[in-house]
């Protein structure tokens, strides 16, 4: 990675990285900077303020500041300015991000170039009809990736625009963005990746229960933090929600996520947002035969039309974006002129000494390039001989697992037919006895010892039954039982599994939750057993009337078409048999080392 030169670069490249995943609890307050230049501290204070509060007051002259590599900081701020006052400018906006961009890749400050990308990024996110412009910073930015939330980031934005153009899901590509992103500590952008998948989903592959699911996920995400900034992003998660909803015909509960989002404040020029909510809610209110809220919601929107822009704003933009692609391709031609002279010079010059050294390289080239092939042949030599002995011991630790487990198994069958061969075999003989001793000899104290022995041999019958479902569903309930079976499983330090939960606050019908209960727990087996995975996540969404249940690992995945009727292997015919009872749809969706995902739905 390139440096900045002044002398408080790396103080400032702190609380960047800092500043970039909202970790602002570990930022100390704005005296804090006090060992930073002014435009440096100015800058972080008015990041804070972004973040908290999503604006930025106007940058006061700072023509009086004059030290290396303080444009690109005095760009950013000016954009930022233009971008969230209350007359927002994106074409100012994206010419002073531009501007910023240009000085920080002129100093060759890998953080700064980044920064700069990321604020381009973002405007062009929100900026839809533009699409065309994103590639040219996509490329830019793909040179700057110093660490797993730039490559996070970096793969968000690409997957995004390479769906816009082509009108295809990417799903795949943005979990595995979603698998780096969940490395790093940023909420946000863990939250906008849920949002985006649920939104193909619901999309493109019409998969609304799924949809759900990472919408859910990104809402729980968001409202973790109470900073401005997350809370204007509800707006979009909870539409989302509600029109999902809309198309599952479920009209009250679609409303109640509209009504959400639009009580999220919304800068007053983001005219976008304010005609979208009032079609879903007039939209909405249409489907539940009120026309005259449907009606009204409608003359509202109307009012905000009447000062839409967006398509000028996007001209504008694109006019800025061509205006500075001259100026830096008339830089570069006249740099490339004075370079080919200069190096016509040096290569006059060089030219004798050149052929001397290179028949003396040459032979140096080729020992060097042997012995670098002999030592990178040993290297992957012993990196596959580690690998195999790492796969050797968890092959081994697997079985013995797998070997207990069997042995646990078998010792409970026969401690259970011990149960019923000791002490009800017995019993039950002695019962016979005193039928027959009743059929010759009627007594009320034989009649009253036989009654008895009966009650007994049905307490017994009771005990062993009880004691083959204790532990499991009875008394602690569905999620309770799977969150423990989890943090087991996730005690190993070789499969950490994550539960997510949503509307499971009441308790399903006792032998409804202990079917779910041996589901989940027979797909967890076989991730253990097949899988190879280190990761997986267990989602459990309620609907009011379905429970979808969706479970994703890591591992190293399958072809579902050999998964058939006839031979479903894996445990996945007892699995489809118990859903198959329960009414339910069982989904499979896996690639070869790309993992796998199941998922459930079953009528509550």
């Amino acid at each position: 990675m390139l440096s900045i030169t002044f002398s408080s670069a790396q103080q400032l490249h702190d609380y960047i990285e800092q500043l970039k995943i909202y970790d602002l609890e570990s930022l100390k307050t704005k005296g804090a900077f006090k060992n930073l230049r002014q435009i440096e501290s100015k800058y972080i204070s008015a990041q804070l303020d972004l973040i908290t509060k999503c604006q930025v007051k106007e940058p006061d002259s700072l023509t009086d500041i004059s030290y290396e590599n303080n444009q690109t900081l005095k760009n950013i701020l000016k954009g930022d300015y233009h971008l969230f006052k209350e007359n927002a400018n994106d074409s100012l906006a994206f010419d002073f991000y531009i501007k910023a961009l240009n000085s920080a890749e002129e100093q060759k400050d890998t953080i700064l170039v980044a920064e700069s990308c990321r604020k381009i990024m973002n405007l062009l996110f929100k900026s839809r009809t533009i699409i065309e412009v994103y590639p040219i910073y996509l490329n830019i930015y793909k040179n700057y990736l110093y660490d797993d939330n730039e490559k996070a980031n970096y793969i968000f934005h690409y997957y995004n625009h390479s769906s816009a153009i082509s009108g295809i899901e990417t799903i795949k590509e943005l979990k595995d963005g979603l698998r780096i992103a969940n490395k790093t500590n940023n909420t946000f952008l863990k939250a906008k990746y849920n949002q985006l998948i649920g939104l193909f989903y619901q999309y493109y592959k019409k998969e609304l229960d799924s949809a759900l699911v990472y919408q859910f996920k990104a809402k729980k995400l968001m409202e973790s933090k109470d900073h401005q900034f997350f809370v204007n992003e509800m707006f979009g998660i909870h539409a989302n929600i509600g029109l999902a909803y809309q198309q599952q015909n479920k009209l009250e509960l679609a409303d109640k996520y509209f009504i959400e989002a639009n009580k999220v404040k919304i800068l007053d020029y983001r005219y976008v947002e304010k005609v979208k909510i009032r079609e879903l809610l007039s939209t909405n209110a249409y489907l539940q035969e009120d026309y005259q809220k449907a009606y009204d919601l409608l003359i509202d929107r109307n009012k905000f039309m009447d000062t839409l822009n967006e398509y000028s704003k996007a001209e504008k933009l694109n006019e800025i974006n061509t205006k500075y692609k001259t100026e830096k391709k008339a830089k570069e031609n006249l740099k490339l002129k004075t370079d080919i002279e200069k190096k016509d010079r040096q290569r006059r010059n060089l030219w004798i000494g050149s052929i001397a050294f290179l028949l003396i390289g040459s032979s140096l080239a080729f020992l060097i390039q042997q012995n670098t092939k002999r030592k990178q042949k040993l290297a992957e030599q012993e990196k596959e001989l580690e690998t195999q002995k790492l796969a050797t011991v968890l092959k081994e630790q697997e079985l013995t697992s797998i070997d207990a487990m069997i042995e646990g198994q078998e010792k409970e069958r026969q401690r259970i037919a011990n149960d019923l061969h000791d002490d009800l075999g017995g019993l039950m003989a002695t019962v016979k006895l005193h039928f027959n001793a009743l059929k010759d000899k009627q007594t009320p104290e034989l009649y009253t010892k036989t009654n008895e022995l009966i009650d007994e041999a049905y307490q017994k019958i009771r005990t062993v039954a009880h004691a083959k479902n204790s532990g499991v569903i009875a008394k602690q309930g569905l999620l309770k039982a799977i969150n423990e079976m989890a943090e087991k499983v996730s005690a190993s330090n070789k499969l950490a599994i994550e539960v997510i939960d949503h509307g499971l606050e009441n308790r399903l019908e006792n032998s409804l939750e202990l079917t779910i209960f041996r589901i989940v727990q027979e797909l967890i087996t076989n991730v253990i057993k097949h899988a190879n995975a280190t990761e997986v996540s267990i989602h459990m969404t309620n609907h009011d009337d379905s429970l979808n249940i969706m479970v994703e690992d890591n591992g190293k995945g399958f072809n579902p078409s050999q998964v058939t009727k006839t031979n479903k292997g894996m445990g996945i015919s007892s699995i489809d048999k118990r859903i198959e009872h329960l009414n339910g749809k069982l989904t499979i969706e896996s690639e070869i080392n790309n993992g796998t995902t199941i998922i459930i739905d079953i009528p509550t």
